[in-house]
C-alpha cells in the first residue's frame, strides 16, 4: 500500500509563495501520473496541476504562470511551487498518484493552504 503525504501548507499573504511537498513511501518514479488537486469549502475538488513520467506538465487555467509542478526521484517527492498566491487559492491541496489513467489512484491526506488579501 502506497501512501502520500503533503507538507508545507500554511498561512501566506496574497502575492506570496508556498512549496508544497508530496512523499511517497515507494518509488514515486514507478507512477506515470502524479497530481495536485484542491477542494475549496463547499466546493468539488479540481485538478490544478499534473506531470507525466516522460516530464510533461498540465496546469488549471487558474494557475497557470503561477504555479509550477516537479519531481525529485531521488527524495520520492513531487513539488508544487505556488507563487502569486491569491485568495482564490485558499483551499485544502491533496497529492495524487497513479500508474495509468485506468488505475486507482493513490491520494494524500490533503495540506491546508490559507491566502489571506
Amino acid at each position: 500500500q502506497v501512501q502520500l503525504v503533503e507538507s508545507g501548507g500554511g498561512l501566506a499573504q496574497a502575492g506570496g509563495s508556498l512549496r508544497l511537498s508530496c512523499v511517497a513511501s515507494g518509488s514515486i518514479a514507478s507512477f506515470n501520473i502524479l497530481s495536485w488537486y484542491r477542494q475549496a469549502p463547499g466546493k468539488q475538488r479540481e485538478l490544478v496541476a499534473t506531470i507525466t513520467s516522460g516530464g510533461l506538465t498540465n496546469y488549471a487555467d487558474s494557475v497557470k504562470g503561477r504555479f509550477t509542478i516537479s519531481t525529485d526521484n531521488a527524495k520520492n517527492t513531487v513539488y508544487l511551487q505556488m507563487n502569486s498566491l491569491k485568495p482564490d487559492d485558499t483551499a485544502v491541496y491533496y497529492c495524487q498518484a497513479r500508474y495509468s489513467y485506468t488505475t486507482t489512484p493513490y491520494w494524500g491526506q490533503g495540506t491546508q493552504v490559507t491566502v489571506s488579501s
